[in-house]
């Protein structure tokens, strides 16, 4: 076990120094995209001045529709790229694929709360008060979305083992999921028909439970249980690619 934790330690520790720039001042830059990319898209609604559809605040709208898929989407985007990014270090005999996507799971969870912790500060430092009427409904939907993330990063690194083109097929996909998920509007406002369609997108309906957490009058039921399994059936799901089929082809 000792020497298994070192193993995990120095793989994290390396995917932090080598992920930008080659030292650990560039591990600030992956914390920072994120945060960067949530305010530039905030910043564009607040500006156009686009009312928000709830609340007084636009940023503190936007931005509880923006990150918590922005976390889910940065998260699975680089647990998928853990092993083909850190491929050479699996010839090492101390080293599994598994090793590999663990540390990069636990380096993007430091990663997606760190980043939450920025957007909280900038919202204060621009007079926004950032605190949920209930912080515990806000924080669940937050940690669900980094679950859903790491669950459906397992499955991209089974997919990417033997069709590596899905690494440019998923940002594709991320478009389409990021525009069906609500984060600039409600979508509960939306034709009956078309809302029970998207409802079946879980990123959406961790958009509305990070909403309830700040607005709790807002008339939507989410289906907490729907979105829980589906985040651990695909962790599952992904565990067992990364056992039948990942290892046979490496």
């Amino acid at each position: 076990m000792d020497a298994y934790l070192q193993v995990l330690h120095a793989l994290m520790l390396r995917d932090m120094r080598t992920r930008f720039g080659g030292s650990y001042l560039g591990y600030g830059v992956v914390v920072l995209w994120p945060v960067v990319h949530t305010f530039i898209l905030v910043a564009i609604y607040v500006f156009r001045k686009v009312p928000a559809p709830l609340g007084d605040s636009r940023a503190l709208f936007f931005a509880t529709g923006a990150v918590p898929v922005l976390i889910f989407q940065y998260i699975s985007r680089e647990v998928m790229k853990a092993v083909l990014m850190n491929k050479p270090l699996t010839y090492y005999p101390q080293v599994k694929n598994f090793d590999v996507i663990f540390a990069r799971i636990l380096v993007e969870i430091v990663t997606g709360f760190l980043g939450l912790m920025l957007v909280f500060l900038i919202l204060l430092a621009i007079g926004v008060d950032p605190r949920p009427a209930d912080p515990i409904m806000a924080m669940g939907g937050y940690c669900t979305a980094i679950l859903l993330g790491i669950g459906i990063g397992t499955i991209n690194v089974g997919i990417a083992s033997f069709f590596p083109a899905w690494l440019m097929g998923y940002a594709l996909f991320g478009i389409v999921l990021y525009i069906s998920s609500g984060v600039f509007i409600l979508p509960n406002y939306l034709p009956e028909q078309i809302y029970e369609i998207l409802k079946w997108n879980p990123a959406l309906q961790i958009v509305e439970w990070v909403r309830l957490g700040y607005y709790p009058d807002l008339a939507v039921e989410v289906d907490y249980l729907y979105i829980v399994l589906f985040a651990l059936t695909s962790l599952t799901l992904g565990l067992l690619l990364e056992r039948h089929v990942l290892r046979k082809r490496t």
